[in-house]
Protein backbone atom coordinates (compact mmCIF):
# COMPACT_ATOMS: atom_id res chain seq x y z
CA UNK A 1 0.00 0.00 0.00
CA UNK A 2 2.89 2.36 0.70
CA UNK A 3 4.17 1.76 -2.82
CA UNK A 4 0.73 2.42 -4.33
CA UNK A 5 0.29 5.64 -2.39
CA UNK A 6 3.78 7.02 -3.02
CA UNK A 7 4.23 5.97 -6.65
CA UNK A 8 0.69 6.22 -8.03
CA UNK A 9 -1.68 8.29 -5.87
CA UNK A 10 0.64 11.08 -4.65
CA UNK A 11 2.12 11.87 -8.12
CA UNK A 12 -1.39 12.11 -9.59
CA UNK A 13 -2.49 14.45 -6.80
CA UNK A 14 0.60 16.64 -7.21
CA UNK A 15 0.29 16.97 -11.01
CA UNK A 16 -3.49 17.42 -10.88
CA UNK A 17 -3.10 20.04 -8.15
CA UNK A 18 -0.54 21.84 -10.34
CA UNK A 19 -3.09 21.92 -13.17
CA UNK A 20 -5.82 23.08 -10.79
CA UNK A 21 -3.65 25.95 -9.46
CA UNK A 22 -2.61 26.89 -13.01
CA UNK A 23 -6.29 27.04 -13.98
CA UNK A 24 -7.28 29.10 -10.95
CA UNK A 25 -4.44 31.56 -11.58
CA UNK A 26 -5.54 31.99 -15.19
CA UNK A 27 -2.45 30.47 -16.79
CA UNK A 28 -4.73 28.00 -18.59
CA UNK A 29 -8.48 27.93 -19.20
CA UNK A 30 -11.08 25.23 -19.77
CA UNK A 31 -10.61 25.71 -23.53
CA UNK A 32 -6.87 25.06 -23.09
CA UNK A 33 -7.70 21.85 -21.23
CA UNK A 34 -9.80 20.69 -24.20
CA UNK A 35 -6.78 21.23 -26.47
CA UNK A 36 -4.56 19.24 -24.10
CA UNK A 37 -7.20 16.50 -24.04
CA UNK A 38 -7.16 16.38 -27.83
CA UNK A 39 -3.38 15.88 -27.81
CA UNK A 40 -3.83 13.03 -25.31
CA UNK A 41 -6.75 11.28 -27.03
CA UNK A 42 -5.72 11.81 -30.66
CA UNK A 43 -1.93 11.43 -30.44
CA UNK A 44 -0.27 10.43 -27.14
CA UNK A 45 -2.66 7.68 -25.97
CA UNK A 46 -3.11 6.03 -29.42
CA UNK A 47 0.69 5.96 -29.83
CA UNK A 48 1.14 4.43 -26.36
CA UNK A 49 -1.52 1.78 -27.01
CA UNK A 50 -0.31 0.88 -30.51
CA UNK A 51 3.39 0.53 -29.76
CA UNK A 52 2.70 -1.51 -26.61
CA UNK A 53 0.22 -3.93 -28.19
CA UNK A 54 2.16 -4.66 -31.41
CA UNK A 55 4.96 -6.04 -29.25
CA UNK A 56 2.59 -8.68 -27.86
CA UNK A 57 2.19 -12.22 -29.21
CA UNK A 58 -0.87 -14.11 -30.39
CA UNK A 59 -0.66 -16.15 -27.20
CA UNK A 60 -0.95 -12.95 -25.15
CA UNK A 61 -4.11 -11.96 -27.01
CA UNK A 62 -5.70 -15.40 -26.67
CA UNK A 63 -4.93 -15.34 -22.95
CA UNK A 64 -6.76 -12.00 -22.71
CA UNK A 65 -10.09 -13.24 -24.14
CA UNK A 66 -11.51 -13.48 -20.62
CA UNK A 67 -10.30 -9.93 -19.99
CA UNK A 68 -12.27 -8.74 -23.02
CA UNK A 69 -15.38 -10.66 -22.00
CA UNK A 70 -15.37 -9.52 -18.36
CA UNK A 71 -14.58 -5.92 -19.33
CA UNK A 72 -17.43 -5.74 -21.82
CA UNK A 73 -20.05 -7.43 -19.64
CA UNK A 74 -19.03 -5.73 -16.39
CA UNK A 75 -18.65 -2.16 -17.65
CA UNK A 76 -21.70 -2.18 -19.93
CA UNK A 77 -23.87 -3.82 -17.25
CA UNK A 78 -22.92 -1.02 -14.84
CA UNK A 79 -23.41 1.53 -17.64
CA UNK A 80 -27.01 0.41 -18.22
CA UNK A 81 -27.64 0.09 -14.46
CA UNK A 82 -26.67 3.76 -13.98
CA UNK A 83 -28.92 4.73 -16.90
CA UNK A 84 -32.01 2.95 -15.54
CA UNK A 85 -31.45 4.06 -11.92
CA UNK A 86 -31.10 7.72 -12.86
CA UNK A 87 -33.98 7.59 -15.35
CA UNK A 88 -36.57 5.87 -13.17
CA UNK A 89 -35.53 6.73 -9.60
CA UNK A 90 -35.38 10.51 -10.12
CA UNK A 91 -38.64 11.87 -11.54
CA UNK A 92 -37.15 15.15 -12.77
CA UNK A 93 -34.54 13.39 -14.90
CA UNK A 94 -35.12 12.92 -18.62
CA UNK A 95 -33.71 10.07 -20.66
CA UNK A 96 -31.01 12.46 -21.84
CA UNK A 97 -30.03 13.21 -18.21
CA UNK A 98 -29.85 9.48 -17.49
CA UNK A 99 -27.72 8.89 -20.60
CA UNK A 100 -25.24 11.56 -19.51
CA UNK A 101 -25.18 9.98 -16.03
CA UNK A 102 -24.28 6.65 -17.63
CA UNK A 103 -21.57 8.25 -19.78
CA UNK A 104 -20.06 9.73 -16.61
CA UNK A 105 -20.71 7.35 -13.69
CA UNK A 106 -20.92 4.25 -15.90
CA UNK A 107 -17.55 4.75 -17.63
CA UNK A 108 -14.02 4.86 -16.18
CA UNK A 109 -11.65 7.56 -17.45
CA UNK A 110 -9.28 4.97 -18.85
CA UNK A 111 -8.00 7.24 -21.62
CA UNK A 112 -6.78 9.96 -19.27
CA UNK A 113 -5.69 8.06 -16.18
CA UNK A 114 -5.24 4.45 -17.34
CA UNK A 115 -1.48 4.49 -17.90
CA UNK A 116 -0.94 7.17 -15.22
CA UNK A 117 -2.38 4.87 -12.54
CA UNK A 118 -1.66 1.32 -13.75
CA UNK A 119 1.98 1.80 -14.80
CA UNK A 120 3.43 2.98 -11.45
CA UNK A 121 1.40 0.40 -9.53
CA UNK A 122 1.88 -2.73 -11.61
CA UNK A 123 5.21 -2.23 -13.41
CA UNK A 124 7.13 -2.02 -10.13
CA UNK A 125 7.45 -4.13 -7.00
CA UNK A 126 5.64 -6.16 -5.76
CA UNK A 127 3.83 -6.92 -9.04
CA UNK A 128 6.43 -6.29 -11.79
CA UNK A 129 4.04 -6.90 -14.69
CA UNK A 130 5.20 -5.96 -18.20
CA UNK A 131 4.09 -2.90 -20.18
CA UNK A 132 2.30 -5.02 -22.78
CA UNK A 133 -0.02 -6.47 -20.12
CA UNK A 134 -0.84 -2.98 -18.84
CA UNK A 135 -1.40 -1.68 -22.39
CA UNK A 136 -3.80 -4.50 -23.23
CA UNK A 137 -5.96 -3.71 -20.19
CA UNK A 138 -5.98 -0.01 -21.06
CA UNK A 139 -6.73 -0.78 -24.72
CA UNK A 140 -9.55 -3.25 -24.09
CA UNK A 141 -11.27 -1.08 -21.48
CA UNK A 142 -10.73 1.92 -23.74
CA UNK A 143 -12.42 0.17 -26.67
CA UNK A 144 -15.38 -0.81 -24.47
CA UNK A 145 -15.76 2.77 -23.19
CA UNK A 146 -15.16 4.57 -26.50
CA UNK A 147 -16.45 2.17 -29.15
CA UNK A 148 -19.41 0.72 -27.22
CA UNK A 149 -20.30 2.95 -24.25
CA UNK A 150 -20.18 6.34 -25.98
CA UNK A 151 -22.25 5.25 -29.03
CA UNK A 152 -24.84 3.59 -26.76
CA UNK A 153 -25.00 6.68 -24.53
CA UNK A 154 -25.34 9.05 -27.49
CA UNK A 155 -28.04 6.86 -29.02
CA UNK A 156 -30.04 6.85 -25.78
CA UNK A 157 -29.60 10.61 -25.40
CA UNK A 158 -30.59 11.37 -29.01
CA UNK A 159 -33.68 9.16 -28.67
CA UNK A 160 -34.74 11.12 -25.56
CA UNK A 161 -34.06 14.49 -27.18
CA UNK A 162 -36.05 13.41 -30.25
CA UNK A 163 -39.07 12.67 -28.03
CA UNK A 164 -38.76 16.09 -26.42
CA UNK A 165 -38.46 17.78 -29.82
CA UNK A 166 -40.31 15.70 -32.45
CA UNK A 167 -39.60 18.28 -35.18
CA UNK A 168 -35.82 17.90 -34.86
CA UNK A 169 -33.97 16.08 -37.65
CA UNK A 170 -33.45 12.41 -36.80
CA UNK A 171 -29.92 11.00 -36.71
CA UNK A 172 -28.88 7.53 -37.76
CA UNK A 173 -28.40 5.12 -34.86
CA UNK A 174 -25.10 4.03 -36.44
CA UNK A 175 -23.66 7.54 -36.64
CA UNK A 176 -22.37 7.56 -33.00
CA UNK A 177 -20.77 4.14 -33.58
CA UNK A 178 -18.99 5.30 -36.72
CA UNK A 179 -17.89 8.57 -35.08
CA UNK A 180 -16.44 6.63 -32.15
CA UNK A 181 -14.55 4.18 -34.36
CA UNK A 182 -13.05 7.07 -36.37
CA UNK A 183 -11.26 8.33 -33.26
CA UNK A 184 -7.56 7.31 -33.05
CA UNK A 185 -8.04 6.13 -29.46
CA UNK A 186 -10.46 3.47 -30.83
CA UNK A 187 -8.89 2.38 -34.14
CA UNK A 188 -5.22 2.47 -33.06
CA UNK A 189 -5.50 -0.45 -30.57
CA UNK A 190 -7.78 -2.35 -32.97
CA UNK A 191 -5.17 -1.93 -35.72
CA UNK A 192 -2.45 -3.13 -33.32
CA UNK A 193 -4.48 -6.25 -32.43
CA UNK A 194 -5.02 -7.05 -36.12
CA UNK A 195 -1.30 -6.46 -36.71
CA UNK A 196 -0.43 -9.10 -34.10
CA UNK A 197 -3.06 -11.60 -35.26
CA UNK A 198 -1.91 -11.37 -38.89
CA UNK A 199 1.66 -12.00 -37.72
CA UNK A 200 3.37 -8.93 -39.16
CA UNK A 201 6.79 -8.60 -37.47
CA UNK A 202 7.48 -5.45 -35.45
CA UNK A 203 11.04 -4.15 -35.24
CA UNK A 204 12.12 -2.79 -31.86
CA UNK A 205 13.91 -0.02 -33.78
CA UNK A 206 10.51 1.47 -34.68
CA UNK A 207 9.32 1.83 -31.08
CA UNK A 208 11.33 4.97 -30.13
CA UNK A 209 9.50 6.89 -32.86
CA UNK A 210 6.27 6.31 -30.94
CA UNK A 211 7.65 6.42 -27.40
CA UNK A 212 8.43 10.15 -27.27
CA UNK A 213 4.82 11.28 -27.81
CA UNK A 214 3.47 8.27 -25.89
CA UNK A 215 5.33 9.32 -22.73
CA UNK A 216 3.44 12.62 -22.71
CA UNK A 217 0.17 10.76 -22.25
CA UNK A 218 -0.05 10.32 -18.48
CA UNK A 219 1.42 13.65 -17.31
CA UNK A 220 -0.50 15.78 -19.80
CA UNK A 221 -3.76 13.94 -19.11
CA UNK A 222 -3.52 14.42 -15.34
CA UNK A 223 -2.44 18.07 -15.64
CA UNK A 224 -5.34 18.71 -18.02
CA UNK A 225 -7.73 17.06 -15.57
CA UNK A 226 -6.64 19.57 -12.91
CA UNK A 227 -7.32 22.48 -15.28
CA UNK A 228 -10.75 21.04 -16.11
CA UNK A 229 -11.67 20.75 -12.42
CA UNK A 230 -10.59 24.35 -11.83
CA UNK A 231 -13.01 25.61 -14.48
CA UNK A 232 -16.20 23.92 -13.23
CA UNK A 233 -18.56 24.78 -10.40
CA UNK A 234 -19.16 21.99 -7.91
CA UNK A 235 -22.57 21.68 -6.23
CA UNK A 236 -23.08 18.43 -4.35
CA UNK A 237 -26.49 16.77 -4.26
CA UNK A 238 -27.81 13.24 -3.78
CA UNK A 239 -27.54 12.41 -7.48
CA UNK A 240 -23.87 13.41 -7.54
CA UNK A 241 -23.20 11.32 -4.42
CA UNK A 242 -25.10 8.30 -5.81
CA UNK A 243 -23.21 8.59 -9.11
CA UNK A 244 -19.90 8.53 -7.25
CA UNK A 245 -20.95 5.47 -5.22
CA UNK A 246 -22.02 3.57 -8.35
CA UNK A 247 -18.74 4.42 -10.06
CA UNK A 248 -16.29 3.90 -7.18
CA UNK A 249 -18.03 1.00 -5.41
CA UNK A 250 -20.49 -0.83 -7.67
CA UNK A 251 -18.43 -1.04 -10.89
CA UNK A 252 -15.18 -2.43 -9.41
CA UNK A 253 -17.24 -4.82 -7.25
CA UNK A 254 -19.11 -6.15 -10.30
CA UNK A 255 -15.87 -6.53 -12.28
CA UNK A 256 -14.17 -8.31 -9.38
CA UNK A 257 -17.10 -10.73 -8.98
CA UNK A 258 -17.20 -11.49 -12.72
CA UNK A 259 -13.42 -11.93 -12.84
CA UNK A 260 -13.53 -14.49 -10.03
CA UNK A 261 -16.51 -16.24 -11.64
CA UNK A 262 -14.69 -16.56 -14.99
CA UNK A 263 -11.38 -17.51 -13.27
CA UNK A 264 -9.50 -14.61 -14.86
CA UNK A 265 -5.73 -14.47 -14.90
CA UNK A 266 -4.70 -12.85 -11.58
CA UNK A 267 -2.57 -10.02 -13.04
CA UNK A 268 -5.32 -9.03 -15.47
CA UNK A 269 -7.96 -9.15 -12.74
CA UNK A 270 -5.93 -6.91 -10.43
CA UNK A 271 -5.41 -4.33 -13.19
CA UNK A 272 -9.00 -4.51 -14.42
CA UNK A 273 -10.45 -3.86 -10.96
CA UNK A 274 -8.25 -0.77 -10.56
CA UNK A 275 -9.25 0.35 -14.07
CA UNK A 276 -12.92 -0.06 -13.14
CA UNK A 277 -12.34 2.00 -9.98
CA UNK A 278 -10.93 4.95 -11.93
CA UNK A 279 -12.92 8.22 -11.72
CA UNK A 280 -15.70 8.85 -14.28
CA UNK A 281 -14.87 9.41 -17.93
CA UNK A 282 -14.09 13.04 -18.78
CA UNK A 283 -15.65 12.44 -22.21
CA UNK A 284 -19.05 12.33 -20.49
CA UNK A 285 -18.53 15.87 -19.21
CA UNK A 286 -17.45 17.03 -22.66
CA UNK A 287 -20.64 15.55 -24.19
CA UNK A 288 -22.79 17.01 -21.40
CA UNK A 289 -21.31 20.45 -22.03
CA UNK A 290 -21.79 20.11 -25.80
CA UNK A 291 -25.48 19.25 -25.42
CA UNK A 292 -25.99 21.48 -22.34
CA UNK A 293 -27.48 18.52 -20.46
CA UNK A 294 -26.88 17.50 -16.84
CA UNK A 295 -23.67 19.56 -16.68
CA UNK A 296 -23.70 20.74 -13.03
CA UNK A 297 -24.56 17.40 -11.40
CA UNK A 298 -22.31 15.44 -13.77
CA UNK A 299 -19.25 17.62 -13.05
CA UNK A 300 -19.96 17.47 -9.31
CA UNK A 301 -20.09 13.68 -9.42
CA UNK A 302 -16.82 13.58 -11.36
CA UNK A 303 -15.08 15.90 -8.90
CA UNK A 304 -16.29 13.92 -5.89
CA UNK A 305 -15.15 10.66 -7.52
CA UNK A 306 -11.66 12.05 -8.19
CA UNK A 307 -11.34 12.89 -4.48
CA UNK A 308 -12.71 9.50 -3.38
CA UNK A 309 -10.33 7.67 -5.72
CA UNK A 310 -7.43 8.60 -3.43
CA UNK A 311 -8.85 6.22 -0.83
CA UNK A 312 -10.66 3.71 -3.02
CA UNK A 313 -7.68 2.84 -5.25
CA UNK A 314 -5.55 1.23 -2.50
CA UNK A 315 -8.72 -0.20 -0.92
CA UNK A 316 -9.70 -2.07 -4.10
CA UNK A 317 -6.15 -3.32 -4.60
CA UNK A 318 -6.26 -4.79 -1.08
CA UNK A 319 -9.79 -6.22 -1.52
CA UNK A 320 -8.79 -7.83 -4.84
CA UNK A 321 -5.77 -9.51 -3.24
CA UNK A 322 -7.94 -10.78 -0.38
CA UNK A 323 -10.58 -12.12 -2.80
CA UNK A 324 -8.00 -13.82 -5.04
CA UNK A 325 -6.40 -15.59 -2.09
CA UNK A 326 -9.81 -16.52 -0.65
CA UNK A 327 -10.96 -18.16 -3.91
CA UNK A 328 -7.60 -19.64 -4.90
Amino acid sequence: MEHVILYAIVPIIVVMLAGFIAGKKGAFSGDDAKKFNKVVLDFALPAALFVSIVQASREDLVKDLKLTLVSTIGIMACFMLVYFVFKYCFKKNTGADAAISALISGSPTIGFLGFAVLEPIFLASPYEYNITAVALVVAIVGIVVNAIGIPVGLSLMNASLAKQNPNAAKQSAWKPVWNALKQPVAWAPILAVVWVLVGIPWSAKLSPSFDLIAKANASMAVFSAGITLSSIKVTLNWQAILGSIMKMVVMPAVVLALGLLFHMDEPNLRMLVVAAALPPAFSGIIIADEYNTYVATGTSSLTLSVILFVGFCPLWIWLTDVAIHAFA
